[in-house]
């Protein structure tokens, strides 16, 4: 698939989501088919990065040994502005309801998406 729009899996600093053309169901995890009617090819297009904080989860025991330099850090559920929940890393100070806005940060050798307070 040439023609899929490139985001933070991939290496740019963009998040990317789809949406079915035959029953406009919108899906974060990237699938060659809608999840909902299972329509093929959904369509990719870019997210704002904006949202609202779901959950909060703030992590103070490192997974691996590659997480440890970043200990506490803090995995939120994000509820995007264009109709889907992604999961992501996020500012320690967040709290279910925060507006929010995405950046990109290193974490453990590779670059996520980063929530911070929208102003």
């Amino acid at each position: 698939m040439s023609d899929r729009i490139v985001d933070w899996s991939r290496g740019e600093q963009a998040i990317t989501f789809q949406t079915c053309a035959v029953c406009g169901n919108v899906q974060y995890f990237h699938r060659a088919f809608c999840a909902a009617c299972g329509a093929p090819d959904p369509r990719e297009q870019r997210a704002s990065g904006t949202g609202k904080v779901y959950a909060t989860s703030l992590v103070c025991r490192a997974a691996t040994p590659e997480t440890r330099a970043h200990v506490p850090y803090n995995i939120l559920l994000v509820d995007c502005a264009e109709g889907f929940r992604m999961m992501a890393h996020g500012a320690n100070d967040l709290a279910i309801g925060d507006s929010v806005v995405a950046s990109f940060r290193p974490f453990a050798g590779k670059l996520v998406p980063f929530f911070t307070k929208r102003a």
